[in-house]
């Protein structure tokens, strides 16, 4: 198998309800030396394309539509060629950054996507936001999740379109059941593993978002 997983960061500001803090953003490309997919488009779409180089991208998928993961979105389509997918009720929060634009392929829960002989597999967990998205490759033994499920717990949910029992529901049902060995790729800081993450849930839930 000759599909791998290649890594940057890119560095901007997380706008909503007012608010803006600075961060730093993963970005995950997946693929071989022909073709890959981009995930997310946070900041910098030239630091993006660098990391993809002359392969050609097939899609950039967005786990959600918070504004430091798709400021650069339509820049990355631009520069790639590639179709922006997004779950479709994202529409509410992706409107905050892009106002009467649209992303081009809607994302459903249980789609199939191949890239340099893997599978893609999504998975809708709303929870940090209404359409987020993680993306299971089976072949590989990872997921990228997004703001969805990070080292430490489950992404933020005090601010608008988020709610903390909605996340701890979609990673209960459709994250703590991949194999535990699965390695977590996220949208920011480091990997974890869902055996890693699995016997917290209940300090989650005593924490309270």
């Amino acid at each position: 198998m000759s599909a791998r997983i290649d890594h940057a960061t890119t560095s901007g500001t997380f706008e909503l309800d007012g608010g803006s803090w600075d961060v730093d953003n993963n970005v995950w490309v997946l693929g071989d030396d022909a073709e890959c997919v981009i995930i997310d488009a946070p900041h910098d779409a030239a630091a993006i394309a660098e990391a993809v180089g002359d392969r050609q991208v097939r899609a950039i998928l967005l786990t959600h539509s918070h504004s430091d993961h798709v400021d650069a979105a339509f820049d990355l389509r631009e520069r790639t060629g590639a179709p922006l997918h997004l779950h479709p009720a994202e529409a509410p929060v992706w409107e905050l950054t892009h106002p009467g634009r649209r992303w081009d392929e809607d994302l459903a829960d249980g789609q199939s996507l191949q890239v340099a002989g893997v599978t893609l597999e999504v998975l809708h967990t709303p929870g940090h936001s209404p359409g987020a998205c993680c993306f299971h490759v089976p072949e590989l033994g990872v997921l990228f999740s997004g703001d969805t499920l990070f080292q430490g717990g489950p992404g933020a949910t005090g601010r608008s379109f988020s709610d903390f029992d909605v996340i701890v529901q979609s990673i209960t049902d459709r994250l703590l059941t991949l194999p535990e060995e699965t390695v977590v790729h996220t949208g920011h800081g480091d990997d974890t593993t869902i055996g890693a993450e699995k016997p917290h849930r209940q300090g989650w839930l005593d924490r309270g978002e």
